[in-house]
């Protein structure tokens, strides 16, 4: 078992905490694994005992009985017996219609950690979130990085080759994907996986009314991904299979497709006006499986998969990404974190003069002394003029 140790670091100063602990992440990233590895810290670190840990996987049929909040608090309460503290972990809270009362009575009456993880990143986004205002704080859980799939397939930092990585670029980091032993029952895994997020997470909660246009966007946009979308420019390819969906329609779908988790929102950022715009986002994959499981002759790019790789480890490690707009054209990705910036192009290879000079060109409009990046397959050095080239492997596998 891989130790998720990028975010136990993050969630352990809250361990004790009354803030309510709310672990969000696409269907099977992880995050039940995630829950038993802090538990067993909690275990073996701070001697908490068996009997003050509560742990319910609101998924499982046992705890079907549990409907909302008032079920919840009942059995909950019924398993605190005295004035030590209790571990509440509570698996896929959004199975629990209203749950934020429950959590919100526990908090300000009991002696509690809370612990909750869910599938939809709107977890806490509705009414009924401003019981907890103030009250929380939030981590999202990503499938496997490159580096814990080398680290699950016991591939050490410098054996890790482009074997490795084409296998990660092809099938994704889904954890349980791992476990399969020939390409069709990772294919048929993947594709179930797809299937329940689609089903539970996008039509059963978002309350889709028309299935087949939110089916035909969301095939388009994951055979697209790393591509630039706005509502508009999706109801003109609508148009061009007869069918028509209108704008507001079709931005309304695609906030739920990002909600559960299945792709990432990346906004355009003017770095010369030092703003976030509004049009024309680009939109990536959470894990690149799903577009091979839905690729059916469909030629993808491996520099779109590349590039979404790369976001993908942007935001694990911590950064907010953008695109970046210039007056002539486009950066990859600015990367902010701690208000400090980082630029990265991404290229498959840089095989001819002409896609250096695209990929470093990139830069001359930018003036600022902030970091910047060209990351390639390549092995041979391209670094110039103060720009960093670097092997994309090495960078997925830096600590």
């Amino acid at each position: 078992m891989v130790k998720r140790e990028l975010y136990l670091k993050r969630i352990r100063p809250f361990y004790e905490s009354d803030l309510i602990k709310v672990i969000t992440g696409i269907r099977r990233c992880g995050k039940s694994i995630l829950l038993n590895q802090i538990m067993n810290e909690m275990k073996e670190d701070q001697g908490v005992t068996d009997d003050h840990i509560i742990y319910m996987n609101l998924e499982d049929m046992k705890y079907a009985f549990i409907k909302n909040a008032m079920d919840l608090y009942e059995y909950v309460e019924k398993m605190i017996i005295d004035e030590k503290k209790y571990y509440i972990f509570l698996d896929e809270i959004q199975m629990v219609e209203e749950f934020e009362r429950a959590i919100n009575s526990f908090h300000a009456t009991k002696n509690v950690s809370i612990f909750i993880t869910g599938s939809n990143s709107r977890l806490l986004s509705g009414e009924l979130a401003t019981l907890l205002s103030g009250r929380y704080v939030s981590f999202r859980v990503m499938p496997f990085r490159f580096q814990e799939m080398c680290e699950m397939l016991g591939v050490k930092k410098e054996e890790a080759s482009e074997k490795e990585f084409m296998d990660y670029i092809t099938w994704g980091g889904m954890p349980q994907r791992f476990y399969f032993k020939t390409e069709e029952e990772t294919k048929v895994f993947m594709a179930d996986l797809y299937d329940s997020i689609v089903l539970k997470d996008i039509f059963w909660r978002g309350q889709v009314r028309d299935v087949d246009a939110l089916n035909r966007l969301l095939e388009y946009i994951v055979l697209n991904h790393s591509q630039t979308f706005s509502p508009t420019s999706i109801a003109k390819y609508f148009e061009s299979v007869n069918r028509k969906v209108a704008p507001d329609t079709i931005y309304n779908y695609m906030e739920k497709i990002v909600a559960a988790m299945i792709m990432n929102k990346a906004m355009r950022y003017d770095i010369r006006g030092k703003r976030v715009l509004t049009r024309f986002d680009k939109y990536y994959l959470t894990d690149v499986g799903f577009g091979k499981i839905k690729n059916t002759g469909f030629k993808t790019e491996i520099g779109a998969l590349i590039e979404n790789v790369v976001y993908n480890e942007l935001l694990v490690r911590g950064y907010e990404v953008y695109v970046g707009k210039t007056t002539k054209g486009e950066i990859d990705f600015v990367a902010v974190k701690d208000g400090k910036k980082e630029y990265y192009q991404v290229a498959y290879l840089l095989a001819t003069e002409d896609v250096i000079e695209r990929e470093f060109g990139a830069y001359k409009d930018i003036q600022d002394n902030y970091p910047k990046y060209v990351l390639s397959m390549d092995r041979f050095d391209f670094s110039r003029d103060g720009i960093i080239h670097q092997n994309v492997i090495d960078f997925l596998m830096e600590r």
